[in-house]
């Protein structure tokens, strides 16, 4: 289980038609592979490439959080993307990986995952992936990453709580090389009804019937004034429709300007 390494010839022959104009790219340990997707988008390399690393030393989540992954235990991956469409429509994207990471590992491992609002994949209320999404100044090019746990065997002290992994959660180790394969090929078919679309319209309904918030009770962390309410599902741009207790109304929460709680055992 540890100390395999990552076999980028297994993950390229399982790639579907979507995904096989896709350039895998990858090393041993990094800084993190959101920064490495960004060096090389800053010199020019087209869109499509896919980096992939065992370590990262300086992994990041969102909010700053450091997201770091030992040999043979993970997968993290940045995809680089060049996508024609304005900078307030580029966000969404991240909800995309998140559906395609959910549904990838349902194919890969036949378990039920869902969405927590925006992008957390989780299964029985513990999370088992993360996304970030980075975009340069100038919008021209975006960075995707995700890291999955796959055979991590423990988490330590409050992250036993609060995460898990495809290991723990089926009891014996799971090929890296093939969720890694089916949550490309999602990503790149509903990458593609995305840019058909240039928002989440041809994609909600199956983000809504994954969505672990849909009906739930969930508090609402916004500078402008916290809220509780009911989350109703989302919007065709992605944002979240909570329908607030204290006064009855209906409203989109976007993902950038607030924090939602009300999965992890609390609300």
């Amino acid at each position: 289980m540890n100390g395999k390494l990552l076999n980028t010839e297994e993950i390229r022959s399982r790639l579907t038609d979507e995904g096989t104009g896709c350039r895998l790219f990858y090393c041993e340990e990094v800084d993190s592979t959101n920064d490495w997707a960004k060096r090389e988008g800053r010199k020019g390399v087209s869109g499509g490439a896919i980096y992939l690393a065992e370590r990262q030393t300086a992994g990041k989540g969102r909010r700053g959080r450091a997201w770091n992954t030992a040999a043979g235990t993970s997968v993290s991956m940045s995809l680089l993307l060049r996508p024609d469409l304005p900078a307030d429509r580029i966000s969404m994207l991240t909800l995309v990986m998140g559906m395609a990471a959910a549904d990838g590992i349902r194919r890969a491992c036949g378990l039920d995952t869902q969405i927590k609002w925006p992008n957390d994949v989780i299964i029985g209320g513990k999370k088992l992936c993360g996304i970030l999404t980075e975009m340069s100044s100038g919008t021209d090019y975006v960075v995707i990453g995700i890291g999955t746990n796959v055979n991590v065997p423990a988490f330590p002290g409050e992250l036993a709580g609060t995460a898990t992994s495809l290991l723990l959660e089926l009891g014996r180790s799971v090929s890296r090389e093939v969720v890694t394969a089916e949550i490309l090929n999602f990503f790149w078919k509903y990458y593609k009804i995305f840019m058909d679309t240039g928002d989440l319209s041809g994609l909600s309904r199956r983000y809504q019937e994954i969505l672990a918030n849909r009906g739930r009770s969930v508090r609402v962390l916004d500078p402008a004034g916290s809220f509780c309410g009911t989350a109703l599902g989302i919007n065709d741009r992605g944002e979240l429709l909570v329908k607030r207790k204290d006064n009855g109304e209906t409203e989109a929460v976007y993902a950038g300007e607030v924090s939602v709680r009300g999965i992890y055992g609390y609300v």
